[in-house]
């Protein structure tokens, strides 16, 4: 599998849209508390670890 921008990005939002769905259908925390705390929280999150991950693909590429 390559992975593309595309391919990054779906998989990105399907990760995000399961846990996101995962914590709605989960009698835990409100839905407004998912949607205004928790899913932004994880898009910053996972925006900082797919940077990271690239930064690391782009050094074991080089050496």
């Amino acid at each position: 599998m390559e992975f593309n921008e595309r391919t990054t990005a779906v998989a990105f939002l399907a990760v995000i849209a399961i846990g996101v769905g995962g914590l709605i259908a989960a009698p835990m925390m409100t839905t407004e508390t998912v949607l205004m705390m928790v899913a932004p929280s994880m898009i910053v999150f996972g925006a900082i670890m797919l940077g990271i991950g690239v930064m690391y693909g782009q050094y074991r590429a080089i050496h």
